[in-house]
Protein backbone atom coordinates (compact mmCIF):
# COMPACT_ATOMS: atom_id res chain seq x y z
CA UNK A 1 0.00 0.00 0.00
CA UNK A 2 1.04 3.55 -0.63
CA UNK A 3 2.83 5.73 2.00
CA UNK A 4 1.50 9.03 2.64
CA UNK A 5 3.31 11.63 3.83
CA UNK A 6 1.70 14.31 6.02
CA UNK A 7 2.58 17.79 6.25
CA UNK A 8 0.38 19.76 8.99
CA UNK A 9 1.41 21.54 12.34
CA UNK A 10 -2.12 21.04 14.24
CA UNK A 11 -1.37 18.11 15.91
CA UNK A 12 -5.95 17.40 16.22
CA UNK A 13 -5.58 17.22 12.37
CA UNK A 14 -2.37 15.08 11.92
CA UNK A 15 -4.06 12.61 14.59
CA UNK A 16 -7.19 12.62 12.22
CA UNK A 17 -5.62 11.94 8.91
CA UNK A 18 -3.31 9.51 10.52
CA UNK A 19 -6.28 7.62 12.01
CA UNK A 20 -8.17 7.49 8.98
CA UNK A 21 -5.29 6.91 6.43
CA UNK A 22 -3.81 3.91 8.26
CA UNK A 23 -8.10 2.64 8.15
CA UNK A 24 -7.51 2.17 4.79
CA UNK A 25 -4.47 0.51 4.66
CA UNK A 26 -1.72 3.25 3.96
CA UNK A 27 1.50 4.14 5.25
CA UNK A 28 1.37 7.00 7.26
CA UNK A 29 4.46 9.85 7.69
CA UNK A 30 3.93 13.04 9.51
CA UNK A 31 5.73 16.22 9.36
CA UNK A 32 5.09 19.24 11.29
CA UNK A 33 7.11 22.03 9.40
CA UNK A 34 8.50 22.47 6.38
CA UNK A 35 12.29 21.47 6.79
CA UNK A 36 11.30 18.41 8.44
CA UNK A 37 8.75 17.40 5.25
CA UNK A 38 11.35 18.25 2.70
CA UNK A 39 13.91 15.88 4.74
CA UNK A 40 11.21 13.27 5.18
CA UNK A 41 10.46 13.11 1.47
CA UNK A 42 13.94 12.67 0.98
CA UNK A 43 14.79 9.51 3.02
CA UNK A 44 11.44 8.02 3.07
CA UNK A 45 10.04 8.68 -0.94
CA UNK A 46 6.56 8.81 0.16
CA UNK A 47 3.89 8.11 -2.96
CA UNK A 48 1.97 11.06 -2.03
CA UNK A 49 2.34 14.07 -0.07
CA UNK A 50 -0.88 16.21 2.15
CA UNK A 51 0.72 19.73 2.61
CA UNK A 52 -1.04 22.47 4.41
CA UNK A 53 -0.41 25.73 3.00
CA UNK A 54 0.21 27.81 6.46
CA UNK A 55 3.02 25.96 7.86
CA UNK A 56 5.59 27.82 10.54
CA UNK A 57 8.34 29.01 8.99
CA UNK A 58 8.64 27.63 5.44
CA UNK A 59 4.54 27.71 4.54
CA UNK A 60 3.31 24.83 1.85
CA UNK A 61 3.59 27.46 -1.20
CA UNK A 62 7.41 26.85 -0.91
CA UNK A 63 7.97 23.70 -0.04
CA UNK A 64 5.70 23.38 -3.50
CA UNK A 65 7.64 25.38 -5.43
CA UNK A 66 11.24 23.46 -4.26
CA UNK A 67 9.75 20.10 -4.97
CA UNK A 68 8.73 20.94 -8.61
CA UNK A 69 11.68 22.43 -8.92
CA UNK A 70 13.58 19.02 -7.81
CA UNK A 71 13.29 16.39 -11.07
CA UNK A 72 13.32 13.70 -8.71
CA UNK A 73 9.67 15.04 -6.88
CA UNK A 74 8.27 16.82 -10.00
CA UNK A 75 5.45 14.03 -10.46
CA UNK A 76 5.16 13.65 -6.93
CA UNK A 77 1.81 14.09 -5.88
CA UNK A 78 0.79 17.11 -3.35
CA UNK A 79 -2.89 17.61 -1.83
CA UNK A 80 -2.68 21.03 -0.32
CA UNK A 81 -4.79 21.94 2.36
CA UNK A 82 -5.23 25.52 4.00
CA UNK A 83 -7.83 27.49 6.10
CA UNK A 84 -8.05 30.03 3.09
CA UNK A 85 -10.55 30.22 0.77
CA UNK A 86 -9.62 32.89 -0.99
CA UNK A 87 -9.52 31.89 -4.86
CA UNK A 88 -6.23 33.62 -5.50
CA UNK A 89 -4.91 30.98 -3.06
CA UNK A 90 -6.28 27.93 -4.93
CA UNK A 91 -4.59 29.63 -8.05
CA UNK A 92 -1.52 29.98 -6.54
CA UNK A 93 -1.06 26.83 -5.00
CA UNK A 94 -2.08 25.09 -8.79
CA UNK A 95 0.53 26.99 -10.58
CA UNK A 96 2.89 26.13 -8.11
CA UNK A 97 2.05 22.43 -9.02
CA UNK A 98 -0.43 21.16 -6.50
CA UNK A 99 -1.85 18.51 -8.07
CA UNK A 100 -5.63 19.08 -5.71
CA UNK A 101 -6.31 21.70 -3.19
CA UNK A 102 -8.99 20.80 -0.29
CA UNK A 103 -10.13 24.04 1.98
CA UNK A 104 -10.67 23.09 5.79
CA UNK A 105 -12.97 21.99 7.62
CA UNK A 106 -12.80 18.88 5.24
CA UNK A 107 -14.66 15.47 5.05
CA UNK A 108 -11.61 12.67 5.62
CA UNK A 109 -13.81 10.89 3.17
CA UNK A 110 -13.44 13.56 0.23
CA UNK A 111 -9.99 13.71 1.14
CA UNK A 112 -9.36 9.61 0.55
CA UNK A 113 -10.95 9.88 -2.40
CA UNK A 114 -8.86 12.39 -4.16
CA UNK A 115 -5.73 10.46 -3.10
CA UNK A 116 -6.95 7.61 -4.47
CA UNK A 117 -7.60 9.35 -7.53
CA UNK A 118 -4.52 10.82 -7.72
CA UNK A 119 -2.39 7.83 -6.85
CA UNK A 120 -4.04 5.97 -9.73
CA UNK A 121 -3.09 8.61 -12.24
CA UNK A 122 0.39 8.02 -10.75
CA UNK A 123 0.75 4.49 -11.31
CA UNK A 124 3.50 3.49 -13.59
CA UNK A 125 1.81 1.52 -16.85
CA UNK A 126 4.26 -1.47 -16.25
CA UNK A 127 1.45 -2.18 -13.17
CA UNK A 128 -0.46 -5.28 -13.66
CA UNK A 129 -2.89 -4.66 -16.75
CA UNK A 130 -4.93 -7.87 -16.68
CA UNK A 131 -6.72 -9.36 -13.48
CA UNK A 132 -7.58 -13.17 -13.91
CA UNK A 133 -9.90 -14.79 -11.45
CA UNK A 134 -11.35 -18.06 -12.46
CA UNK A 135 -12.70 -17.26 -15.71
CA UNK A 136 -13.47 -13.67 -14.57
CA UNK A 137 -10.73 -11.93 -16.83
CA UNK A 138 -10.91 -7.96 -16.91
CA UNK A 139 -8.13 -5.75 -19.14
CA UNK A 140 -7.74 -2.96 -17.36
CA UNK A 141 -6.34 -1.11 -20.21
CA UNK A 142 -8.55 -2.11 -22.96
CA UNK A 143 -11.72 -1.74 -19.70
CA UNK A 144 -13.21 -5.37 -21.40
CA UNK A 145 -14.32 -7.84 -19.15
CA UNK A 146 -14.16 -11.54 -20.60
CA UNK A 147 -16.38 -14.22 -18.51
CA UNK A 148 -15.61 -17.76 -20.02
CA UNK A 149 -14.65 -16.89 -22.35
CA UNK A 150 -17.15 -14.07 -24.01
CA UNK A 151 -16.82 -10.56 -23.64
CA UNK A 152 -19.58 -8.82 -21.69
CA UNK A 153 -20.62 -5.04 -22.02
CA UNK A 154 -20.41 -2.91 -18.08
CA UNK A 155 -21.13 0.27 -17.90
CA UNK A 156 -18.50 2.42 -16.44
CA UNK A 157 -19.30 2.41 -12.85
CA UNK A 158 -19.69 -1.33 -13.16
CA UNK A 159 -16.37 -1.64 -14.72
CA UNK A 160 -15.10 0.22 -11.63
CA UNK A 161 -16.75 -1.62 -9.12
CA UNK A 162 -15.97 -4.90 -10.56
CA UNK A 163 -12.31 -3.83 -10.43
CA UNK A 164 -12.42 -2.66 -6.86
CA UNK A 165 -13.31 -5.84 -5.89
CA UNK A 166 -10.93 -8.10 -7.84
CA UNK A 167 -8.35 -6.04 -7.18
CA UNK A 168 -7.91 -7.58 -3.66
CA UNK A 169 -10.40 -10.86 -4.22
CA UNK A 170 -11.32 -12.46 -0.48
CA UNK A 171 -11.63 -9.08 1.05
CA UNK A 172 -14.96 -7.52 1.78
CA UNK A 173 -15.62 -4.13 1.37
CA UNK A 174 -18.36 -2.03 2.94
CA UNK A 175 -21.18 -0.58 0.96
CA UNK A 176 -19.54 2.84 2.32
CA UNK A 177 -16.13 1.44 1.24
CA UNK A 178 -17.56 0.72 -2.27
CA UNK A 179 -19.15 4.20 -2.39
CA UNK A 180 -16.15 5.94 -1.83
CA UNK A 181 -13.96 4.03 -3.90
CA UNK A 182 -16.41 3.61 -6.64
CA UNK A 183 -18.24 7.22 -6.87
CA UNK A 184 -15.87 9.48 -5.09
CA UNK A 185 -15.96 12.34 -3.22
CA UNK A 186 -18.80 13.98 -4.98
CA UNK A 187 -21.42 11.38 -5.06
CA UNK A 188 -24.79 12.77 -2.83
CA UNK A 189 -26.36 9.24 -2.91
CA UNK A 190 -26.90 6.16 -0.72
CA UNK A 191 -25.60 2.86 -0.27
CA UNK A 192 -28.47 1.19 -2.55
CA UNK A 193 -26.94 2.42 -5.46
CA UNK A 194 -23.92 0.08 -4.66
CA UNK A 195 -26.61 -2.96 -4.24
CA UNK A 196 -28.33 -2.42 -7.99
CA UNK A 197 -25.06 -2.22 -9.23
CA UNK A 198 -24.15 -5.25 -7.33
CA UNK A 199 -27.33 -6.98 -9.39
CA UNK A 200 -26.80 -5.70 -12.29
CA UNK A 201 -23.09 -6.99 -12.62
CA UNK A 202 -24.30 -10.43 -11.47
CA UNK A 203 -26.97 -10.01 -14.23
CA UNK A 204 -24.27 -9.77 -16.78
CA UNK A 205 -21.31 -11.83 -15.25
CA UNK A 206 -22.87 -14.72 -13.17
CA UNK A 207 -24.26 -18.08 -14.54
CA UNK A 208 -26.99 -17.94 -11.74
CA UNK A 209 -27.45 -14.30 -10.45
CA UNK A 210 -29.48 -16.16 -7.89
CA UNK A 211 -26.50 -18.25 -6.68
CA UNK A 212 -23.27 -16.62 -7.74
CA UNK A 213 -19.86 -17.98 -8.06
CA UNK A 214 -18.43 -14.25 -7.85
CA UNK A 215 -19.72 -11.96 -6.18
CA UNK A 216 -20.61 -12.98 -2.59
CA UNK A 217 -22.95 -11.24 -0.12
CA UNK A 218 -22.34 -11.26 3.56
CA UNK A 219 -25.27 -10.20 4.84
CA UNK A 220 -24.93 -7.27 7.53
CA UNK A 221 -21.25 -6.70 6.09
CA UNK A 222 -21.12 -5.47 2.65
CA UNK A 223 -19.67 -7.94 -0.61
CA UNK A 224 -15.98 -9.51 -1.81
CA UNK A 225 -15.20 -11.40 -4.79
CA UNK A 226 -14.56 -14.70 -3.74
CA UNK A 227 -10.58 -16.21 -3.66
Amino acid sequence: MAVILVVDDEEPIQELLKFNLEKEGYTVLVAGDGPAALTMIEEKHPDLVVLDLMLPGMDGMEICNRLRQNSKYRDLPIIMLTAKGEEIDKVLGLELGADDYLTKPFSPRELLARIRARLRRAKPQTEEAELVRGDLRIDLNRFQVIVRGEAVELTPKEFELLRVLATHSGKVYSRDELLERVWGYEFAGDTRTVDVHVRHLRQKVERDPSNPEYIETLRGIGYRLKE
